[in-house]
């Protein structure tokens, strides 16, 4: 019987009893958020709040609360007591979805799914349980490694759910695992694929990406099986688990006829990151991260590769790459560097992209992106994390923050207004100088410490989270048709959200509440400090008064964005030929409106 030994050092009644109950309050917290769940105030003690939710006429649930900004709660675990019929019982992430499914009226197929992503995300919580090291064992982390031990989404409540992996795939591919990965490779006809590099470059890279051994047992093998030329075809990697999932069965007329080679395993080791479908070399850190569809279900949507996104990719670089090389401020001032999409390939399903309307997980099977490698653009005194090691606490309540502050030498709250610093001019101005947004949440954004202090700013992602505004903004007019075509065009609103939700709600939300349990910095100075460096940045460019209008970030009351209401309550798991988005509920009362008397 296989994994044995897995199962009996992480499934244990411990561990399971802990994920459980620490996921059951990160769903009550959230659940309040996006106005799912209207638990009554039962007593108040200081800051905390006793809290009580009625799910039926003998099942209720007390816990304790702190209000925060943003109409927010910080939810306690370990205060909270489940009792039916006046009896305790244990707290169920399970139980609880099934006692909300009469509440918010959610149909059975949905509850159906969302308890397969839950328990997929409980396993993987009692594997972090199992594996959890101290804040002394991560902090000296390379980039790499550092990513293996994030714990996921800190907003959506499954976020761990991977469906289409079995247990043997979750142990070989999931990034907290830390298995390196050998990918495959395989040749390409140019009849179904479609390749786009950087105009100062060609696809000979891809020789130094396979290795020469595989290279040359490559052009022996093409030579062997077809009578066409090497330079007919596009050489690129794929994910094992994708190849044996996913490509065999739906392009098996194309491996018959020869279109699709499979050419063996490359040398090259790589470590998935937190997106699952990001891989960084660590055989050679200087190569290429590679970005592979893996059709898998996580964290809302399948982690294929949008084909027409994917072929535009080096065109989106170039535009915001030219931005960046043309102004002083984002390349020398703030220091900025983006890593940038510089090659591509995507293949076509003769047969799937002929069908209109079809699934969009269909036309995403197939593609590579090559990104900048991180370590080409850091110095060696540098050290490169995404924003989400910011949230990293270990099971002593020790934080990777609290670690970086001290080995500063600022203060707290010094160094909490030099972390914005670094973040929010490139953002800033990107948005009100160009009419153009990254969605700069935990992953995307990369923040490069020197001695514990935050300096500057590495964004990725552009490709998928790039998007620009839908006013006729004279600085987008002379945009690549083809690039406009592709992202997507945001009225003001719309575009001030990937900073509001993105930056503030998915990530900033919960560093300021870290920061205030630590007893470092308030809540309201974390968020005063973002409101003055935003005015800091304004009063350097008064000649864009307009669009700080225009692009209002200190509008009262914002759209609230959802993302477990998406899933749970508006799109359901129901095939769908676009990508769905957050789902839009109510208003969220903007903190930053109103801190300037503070």
């Amino acid at each position: 019987m296989k994994h044995t030994a897995e199962i009996a050092q992480s499934l244990t009644s411990e561990a399971w009893e802990t994920a459980n109950q620490r996921l059951v309050a990160k769903m009550m917290q959230e659940f309040i958020y996006e106005d799912m769940i209207q638990p009554e105030e039962v007593t108040k003690n200081g800051k905390q709040i006793e809290f009580e939710l009625v799910l039926s006429p003998n099942i209720f649930y007390r816990f304790r609360a702190e209000k925060r900004l943003f109409d927010s709660y910080t939810v306690y675990s370990n205060s909270i007591v489940k009792k039916v019929s006046n009896q305790r019982e244990s707290v169920s992430a399970r139980e609880f979805l099934l006692e909300l499914q009469p509440v918010l009226a959610m149909d059975s197929v949905t509850v159906g799914h969302l308890l397969k992503e839950y328990e997929q995300t409980l396993l993987a919580d009692c594997h972090f349980l199992k594996n959890e090291r101290t804040v002394r064992q991560v902090e000296k982390m390379d980039y790499m490694d550092l990513e293996g031990e994030m714990t996921g989404h800190p907003w959506i409540t499954y976020n761990k759910g991977r469906l289409g992996f079995n247990y043997s795939d979750y142990l070989q591919f999931a990034p907290e695992q830390k298995k390196p990965v050998s990918l495959y490779w395989i040749a390409v006809h140019k009849d179904i694929a479609q390749g786009q590099h950087l105009e100062n470059m060609n696809f000979s890279f891809v020789k130094e990406e396979m290795g020469e051994a595989l290279w040359n047992e490559a052009c022996r093998t093409l030579a062997c099986q077809t009578n066409r030329d090497v330079n007919q075809f596009y050489f690129l990697p794929v994910h094992p688990w994708q190849w044996e999932n996913v490509i065999i069965q739906r392009f098996a007329e194309e491996i018959a006829d020869k279109s699709i080679i499979p050419l063996g395993k490359g040398e090259d080791e790589y470590l998935p990151q937190q997106s699952i479908r990001t891989f960084v070399n660590k055989t050679d850190q200087k190569k290429y991260h590679v970005k592979l569809p893996i059709s898998i279900l996580n964290t809302l949507v399948y982690r294929g590769l949008p084909g027409e996104r994917t072929v535009i990719a080096p065109r989106v670089t170039n535009f915001i790459k030219t931005i960046w090389e043309n102004d002083h401020y984002l390349k020398n001032t703030c220091r900025l560097h983006l890593l940038g999409e510089e090659a591509s390939v995507h293949v076509t399903h003769p047969a799937y992209d002929k069908v209109e309307g079809i699934p969009y997980q269909y036309k995403e099977m197939l593609g590579v992106i090559w990104r900048e490698s991180i370590y080409n653009v850091v110095a060696g005194n540098e050290q490169p994390i995404t924003l989400a090691a910011l949230l990293y606490e270990d099971q002593n309540g020790d934080t990777l923050t609290e670690h970086w502050i001290q080995q500063s030498g600022l203060s707290a709250a010094e160094w909490v207004k030099q972390l914005h610093a670094a973040i929010l001019p490139p953002l800033l101005h990107y948005l009100y100088q160009y009419g153009i947004v990254f969605s700069p949440h935990g992953q995307n954004t990369v923040l490069v410490l020197e001695n514990g202090q935050p300096k500057r700013l590495v964004m990725k992602d552009f490709v998928d989270d790039v998007n620009i505004s839908d006013q006729p903004l004279p600085e987008l007019q002379g945009i690549d048709s083809n690039v406009k075509n592709v992202l997507r065009s945001e009225p003001p609103e719309g575009l001030t959200q990937f900073i509001f939700t993105g930056l503030f709600i998915c990530h900033y939300r919960y560093l300021a509440d870290l920061l205030a349990r630590k007893g470092l910095v308030t809540e309201k100075d974390f968020w005063f400090y973002v409101r003055k460096e935003i005015l800091h940045y304004q009063e350097q460019f008064p000649e864009l008064a307009d669009r700080f209008e225009l692009f209002d970030l200190f509008k009262p009351k914002m759209s609230k964005l959802c993302l477990n209401r998406n899933r749970m309550l508006a799109e359901g798991y129901g095939d769908r030929n676009d990508r769905p988005h957050a789902s839009e509920y109510g208003k969220v009362t903007n903190a930053l409106a109103f801190l300037h008397n503070e």
